[in-house]
C-alpha cells in the first residue's frame, strides 16, 4: 500500500482565491484554495452555509454524474468537482482546503489551466510525512455494459493515463490522449476545455442548466443541422449577435488548442474522477470512453480495493535474515525451553514492536496427539507462541530480564482464521497498544503464515520480578 521510498507529502504555501460563475448555476462564486496538515487529503468547505459544512473528496459521496461529478453529504451539495481536483492531483498537492461560498467552483474558462495558476502562485511546499500511494499490483477493471465505457488500472512504475473517445460522430471522430508524468500535466493537459454536442447545449438550454455557459468556456460540437430556431435560441444563451459554425464543425469563433483537445480533456476529467479515491495511484489506467460515471464507479471499486487491502494487509518477513536474537539469545531471557520454547528467531525489536519466527515441523511434540492423521497446530500454542514473542519485547525493557517473568493477565478479540501444518513457517508480529506502565504490557498480536494471516489477538500480561514470585 505505501512505499518507504516515495515522495513526501506537499500543500499549498499560502491561500489564494479565484471568483467567476458556476456553469450550471451562472451565480458568481468564490473559490479560496488553503493548506492543510499532512494526511488530511482534499475537502470541500461550504462557508456560505451555517457551521461551514465540510464535504470530504470521497467516491462515497458521490449523488449523481449529470455534466459533472456532483457530491453530497447530509444534504450539502458540490457540483463539478472534477477540474479543481485535477488541478491538485496534476500540481502534485497531497493536502488542501477548497472554500467555496456556493455548490458549484467557478467553471473559468471550462479546464483546469487557471486552477493551477493559482495553485503555482500560492507556492507548494512539501510536508514531513511520506505520501501515501495504492501500488497497483494486479489488473483492476469496471466495465459499464450499456455505454460500453471500460477504465483499467494496470502495474506501472509512476501514475499514468490514457484516454481514447469515441463518440460516434463525424465531427469527433475517434481521438487518444496520455499523460505520462504527472509533471506534464501543466502544460499538456490543464488547459484542455469541456466540451459538448449541439444536442446536449439545447437539452441543457430547454432544463434551465448552463447558465453561466458561454462559447469561451465549452467546446461545442455541432453534429446536427443548425436551424434558424435554434441559432436564435443559441444567441440568446450565449448573448452573442451572431453565430457561427467553423469548418471543423465547432461552434462560433473558439479556436481548438490542440487537435485531440476533448481527449485530453477527457484525460483531465479522470484524473479529477480519480481524485476521490483519497490516495495517489502507482499504476496506467487505460480509459476507453471514460465518461463521470463509469469513472466515479471505478473510483469506488478502488477504495473498496485499497480497504480491503489495508485491512487484510500481510506484512513482508525475511526469514533469511540475520536475527536480532537466536535461540540462545532467546532463552537468556525467557525461561521457557523446549519443548514448550515455541519460537525459534526474533528478526526485528524495537521499543513498541516485535517480529518473531518459528518453523513448524513434523518433529513437534504435540502432533503426536492433535490430530496425527491430519496434524494441526493447536490454536492455543499458537497464541502461547505470540505471548512467548511478546515477552521478549516486554523484558527489554528492563535491564536484567533474566531476573523477570511475564505471566498473562487477560486475553481477548483471539480469531483463529487458517489452519497452521507441519512445513510452515509461522511469523509473529506484535506491536504496543499503550506504552507500558506499572509493569503492564498490553499489545495487538497477529501470527502468519503462507502470507495469510492465520491468528490475532490483544494479549495482556504483567511483568513480575522473580524473587515476588
Amino acid at each position: 500500500m505505501t512505499d518507504c521510498n516515495v515522495a513526501k507529502q506537499q500543500t499549498i504555501a499560502k491561500e489564494i482565491a479565484l471568483t467567476g460563475v458556476g456553469l450550471h448555476t451562472g451565480k458568481e462564486v468564490t473559490l479560496t484554495f488553503k493548506p492543510a496538515p499532512e494526511n488530511h487529503g482534499y475537502t470541500f468547505v461550504r462557508v456560505d452555509l451555517e457551521g461551514k459544512p465540510v464535504i470530504e473528496a470521497d467516491a462515497s459521496y458521490v449523488v449523481n454524474t449529470q455534466r459533472g461529478t456532483n457530491l453530497e453529504k447530509r444534504g450539502v451539495k458540490i457540483q463539478t468537482s472534477e477540474h479543481v481536483l485535477a488541478a491538485l492531483v496534476g500540481m502534485e498537492v497531497d493536502n488542501c482546503i477548497i472554500e467555496l461560498n456556493a455548490s458549484e467552483p467557478p467553471i473559468m474558462d471550462g479546464s483546469s489551466k487557471y486552477f493551477v495558476a493559482a495553485i503555482e502562485k500560492a507556492g507548494i511546499v512539501q510536508q514531513e510525512a511520506p505520501r501515501n500511494e495504492f501500488v497497483v499490483t494486479e489488473v483492476i477493471s469496471y466495465i459499464d455494459e450499456e455505454s460500453g465505457s471500460e477504465i483499467t488500472v494496470i502495474p506501472s512504475d509512476e501514475y499514468q493515463v490514457t484516454t481514447m473517445v469515441d463518440f460516434g460522430t463525424k465531427v469527433l471522430g475517434t481521438q487518444n490522449a496520455s499523460l505520462k508524468h504527472l509533471s506534464e500535466f501543466k502544460d499538456e493537459i490543464a488547459d484542455a476545455r469541456t466540451f459538448s454536442f449541439l444536442h446536449e447545449i439545447e437539452m441543457l438550454l430547454d432544463h434551465g442548466l448552463i447558465q453561466g455557459g458561454d462559447l469561451n468556456n465549452a467546446i461545442v460540437y455541432v453534429d446536427k443541422e443548425l436551424s434558424p430556431e435554434t441559432m436564435e435560441k443559441l444567441r440568446g444563451a450565449f448573448k452573442k449577435d451572431k453565430i457561427s459554425v467553423k469548418p471543423n464543425g465547432i461552434l462560433d469563433n473558439l479556436t481548438l488548442h490542440y487537435p485531440n483537445e476533448a481527449a485530453r480533456h477527457k484525460l483531465l476529467d479522470v484524473i479529477g474522477d480519480l481524485a476521490l479515491v483519497g490516495t495517489r495511484i502507482r499504476g496506467k489506467v487505460i480509459a476507453n470512453k471514460p465518461g463521470h460515471y463509469v469513472n466515479t464507479q471505478f473510483a469506488k471499486k478502488l477504495s473498496q480495493q485499497i480497504k480491503l487491502e489495508k485491512r487484510n494487509k500481510i506484512p513482508k518477513f525475511n526469514p533469511h535474515a540475520e536475527p536480532v536474537k537466536d535461540v540462545n539469545a532467546i532463552m537468556d531471557m525467557l525461561p521457557h525451553r523446549p519443548p514448550f520454547l515455541l519460537v525459534d528467531k526474533i528478526l526485528e525489536l524495537s521499543d513498541t514492536q516485535v517480529i518473531g519466527l518459528k518453523n513448524v515441523t513434523m518433529n513437534e511434540p504435540f502432533f503426536v496427539g492433535h490430530f496425527p492423521g491430519a496434524p494441526v497446530m493447536p490454536g492455543v500454542l499458537i497464541v502461547e507462541a505470540m505471548a512467548q514473542t511478546g515477552g521478549i519485547l516486554a523484558l527489554s525493557t528492563v535491564p536484567d530480564p533474566e531476573n523477570y517473568l511475564t505471566f498473562f493477565m487477560k486475553i481477548n478479540n483471539v480469531k483463529f482464521k487458517q489452519q497452521v501444518n507441519p512445513g510452515d513457517t509461522l511469523f509473529f508480529k506484535l506491536e504496543l497498544i499503550s506504552p507500558i506502565r506499572r509493569g503492564i504490557v498490553h499489545m495487538q498480536g497477529n501470527a502468519y503464515a503462507n502470507d495469510k494471516l492465520v491468528t490475532e489477538a490483544e494479549l495482556m500480561a504483567q511483568i513480575v520480578k522473580t524473587k515476588n514470585i
